[in-house]
């Protein structure tokens, strides 16, 4: 009897275990989450090779899914190409500014060495010369485009805040000038009148200011700022000076300035001041360049608020291409720095 029962406690002990593994339900063993979601471990089952697939399985599972989902996240969306797109449009923009401004450098230093504007007797009318300006416009260019090249190419947030905060600094500049400039316009034409005079003053003695004079007085046939007499403030075509050009004018006032349409005539204003205007106007131009410069600037003035309105445009995207490339960066080391 004893054996009996042992055999039948035995029976009944299997019996309990086979009914506890068919009532089992069909979901892993795991700790379920507030989402509805589970954490999965590993279970023990008398089959090695069920244990051993079972691992496979659920450590091929995270993997195919981390798998899908580098590949989802790799696929390069139209955000992602817009900013692309934009990072190397200001980066190709701004290295032909920088070979602009290297240029515009390269011909002012070019000029200043070339006059000898650095030796002792001419270091005082320096800050007067043309060409000072075409360099420092040349280095500031030069080196704002190189920063935001180098800075949207490296994606380096200083360069780039640099870059931004000159640019922004240079477009305000800008609209303040405009808005001066329009807010005095009586006294547009004395200042114009003061730079003339200036130039004639010192047309002998610097060659930019030579050119400038001679391609005014050429284009818009005129002479002098507001007559021809004006030149008398000139030493060498002042009426008492004792040379040959004395009570003469610049060959850019001759009407026919060229002998037989070929020569530079540099004789044709000689005395040209002693004339009356009856006879002068056969051989120079009477009227002052200031009235053909204000004619000019009148009938270009759509055109002239174009090219404003352009530049200042242009400067102000980019400002906006550079603050948008700024957040990208910006956003990207935070999503690096979280994870």
């Amino acid at each position: 009897m004893g054996q009996f029962k042992s055999i039948r406690r035995f029976l009944l002990f299997w019996e309990r275990r086979n009914n506890k593994d068919e009532n089992k339900p069909l979901i892993p063993k795991g700790d379920i989450k507030p989402d509805g979601s589970y954490i999965s471990h590993m279970t023990t089952d008398d089959n090695p090779g069920n244990q051993i697939s079972s691992g496979l399985s659920n450590n091929e599972g995270p993997t195919r899914a981390t798998s899908w989902t580098g590949l989802r996240s790799a696929a390069p969306s139209t955000s992602s190409w817009t900013e692309y797109l934009l990072k190397y449009l200001l980066i190709t923009s701004n290295l032909l500014f920088t070979v602009l401004g290297m240029v515009t450098l390269v011909v002012g230093l070019w000029g200043l060495i070339n006059k000898e504007s650095f030796a002792q007797e001419k270091i005082g009318g320096i800050g007067t010369d043309p060409m000072l300006l075409f360099s420092f416009l040349g280095f500031v260019l030069t080196l704002l485009s190189l920063t935001a090249c180098v800075g949207a190419l490296r994606e380096n947030r200083c360069l780039l805040r640099i870059f931004s905060w000159a640019l922004l600094f240079l477009v305000v500049v800008q609209v303040l000038a405009v808005i001066i400039a329009y807010s005095i316009q009586g006294q547009i034409v004395d200042y114009l009148r003061f730079g003339m005079l200036t130039a004639m003053a010192r047309y002998q003695d610097d060659l930019d200011l030579r050119f400038i004079t001679d391609e005014i007085q050429t284009g818009l046939q005129c002479c002098g700022a507001d007559t021809y007499r004006d030149w008398e403030i000139n030493v060498y075509f002042n009426c008492s000076a004792p040379g040959v050009q004395a009570c003469g004018v610049p060959p850019s006032c001759c009407v026919d300035p060229l002998e037989n349409g070929t020569v530079w005539n540099t004789q044709c204003g000689v005395g040209a001041q002693r004339l009356d205007e009856f006879s002068a106007q056969s051989v120079i131009f009477l009227g002052g360049c200031l009235s053909g410069i204000s004619r000019w600037i009148e009938q270009h003035s759509e055109a002239i608020g174009t090219v404003v309105v352009t530049l200042l445009g242009v400067q102000i995207l980019t400002l906006f291409i550079t603050s948008h490339l700024l957040q990208r960066i910006q956003r990207s080391r935070a999503q690096h720095d979280v994870y």
